[in-house]
């Protein structure tokens, strides 16, 4: 199926509140999603004997930045029998450290490969996927404070007593690169 196809069965089949249009880049576009209802189209889109997306290539998190005040997570689809890629985005609000995070429904149990996409995007965003079997940090320790992918994140000076910065450890410890070196001096 083509992207128009794509677009097309599932306006008719879920309606303008859940596919709230369509993104267009030479490379890749994206249908957007109604956060809410993103696990009952990854369903859809999966079980349907005409898109049988069995394969989710990837799962990953954006932050637009405090200025925009939106977090997004990007799905993207691969049906191997049909060979058609698909790519849905959902756009949540973001929060303030004090606030409780912006929450997405899993789609682990659509595709297992989502499990760990989904913590990470939890770890590093802080994007909550409620129904999610087993929701916690994947890269960060568990007491780890804050979303290290957040544009406006600030690096802690110290975890446990340990420096946390090494901005410049390699140039500090004796690595010397001559490569990077001889592009710094053009």
């Amino acid at each position: 199926m083509t992207f128009p196809e794509l677009h097309q069965l599932l306006l008719s089949r879920f309606g303008p509140e859940t596919v709230l249009g369509e993104e267009a880049h030479p490379h890749q576009s994206f249908l957007r999603i109604a956060p809410a209802h993103i696990a009952q189209v990854a369903e859809f889109l999966h079980d349907h004997e005409e898109t049988y997306f069995d394969f989710l290539s990837c799962l990953t998190g954006v932050d637009n930045g405090p200025e925009a005040g939106t977090l997004e997570v990007l799905y993207h689809l691969y049906s191997i029998p049909y060979n058609h890629h698909l790519a849905l985005k959902v756009q949540v609000p973001r929060n303030a450290p004090e606030e409780p995070l912006p929450e997405v429904p899993t789609v682990s149990y659509v595709w297992r490969s989502a499990d760990w996409h989904e913590r990470e995007v939890f770890d590093l965003l802080g994007i909550g996927f409620t129904h999610h079997p087993d929701l916690r940090r994947l890269l960060c320790p568990a007491d780890w404070e804050g979303h290290p992918l957040r544009k406006d994140y600030v690096w802690p000076q110290e975890y446990h007593g340990i420096k946390v910065p090494y901005d410049r450890h390699n140039e500090e410890n004796g690595f010397k690169n001559e490569w990077l070196q001889t592009i710094k001096d053009v």
